[in-house]
């Protein structure tokens, strides 16, 4: 462990896929609490955290519109599966004594604030972890891209992308052998060779806004804080 983190406020995105466990879909409560456990013991140290997460385990707006279903409208729902996942996450936190806001891009009132920027960074500067809901708020956009333009809004000194592999590669892991990981990488090189690490509008604004972004493996635990704390583990996304 480092003396002084390299980053003090983090953006976190996690894939709805990330809270299935060995499930199907849906959410597994003993995965959410052992993600709740790591970002509780990260607020300990000091970090100021916001959140993203995905709506995968719940549905998929881009494969309900290949069945017929209006883009907008699945993409809609996909929005609506991230609010669900964020409530989720909010109560495991809050069962463990981390004071957490949801903050939805959709108007819900009823369970979660709207997303306002100054209140968000009020919120980081009290101390509070903020789950971000419902992506962008707005149809043909992924959570990706979401995450990137949230960790701008609330000026994060890094996007912490956690997944299913430990960095960026050339070539697909679970499929090649002789995949090589990069451990630092640049954005443009992520866009001239199409490497599978964010959509491309995410790539480009953290790009754009210097953004560093790090991408490594939720399956080991105490990655997170690794990652928050600079430490070199999965691939490094700079200029």
């Amino acid at each position: 462990m480092g003396a002084e983190p390299t980053y003090r406020r983090i953006l976190l995105k996690l894939s709805g896929e990330a809270l299935m466990g060995d499930r199907p879909f849906g959410l597994d409560p003993l995965v959410v609490r052992r993600l709740a456990d790591e970002i509780r013991e990260l607020r300990g140290l000091g970090f100021e955290i916001a959140m993203v997460i995905g709506g995968g385990n719940l549905y998929r707006g881009v494969s309900a519109a290949t069945e017929g279903m209006d883009r907008v409208a699945g993409d809609q729902m996909g929005m609506l599966a991230t609010v669900i996942n964020s409530l989720a996450m909010q109560d495991a936190l809050e069962r463990i004594g981390t004071n957490t806001r949801v903050l939805s891009a959709i108007e819900i009132r009823q369970v979660a604030e709207p997303f306002i920027r100054r209140r968000a960074i009020r919120h980081l500067e009290k101390g509070r972890v903020i789950i971000i809901a419902a992506g962008t708020g707005n149809p043909y956009f992924t959570t990706d891209t979401a995450a990137a333009l949230r960790a701008m809004e609330v000026r994060a000194d890094v996007l912490l992308k956690a997944t299913q592999v430990d960095g960026v590669y050339n070539a697909d892991p679970r499929k090649d052998g002789r995949a090589q990981r990069y451990e630092t990488v640049t954005y443009q090189e992520i866009l001239e060779k199409g490497l599978q690490v964010m959509d491309a509008s995410a790539i480009a604004l953290c790009r754009e806004n210097r953004l560093p972004i790090v991408v490594f493996s939720l399956a080991e635990p105490g990655n997170i804080r690794r990652a928050a704390q600079g430490e070199a583990i999965g691939t490094l996304v700079k200029e």
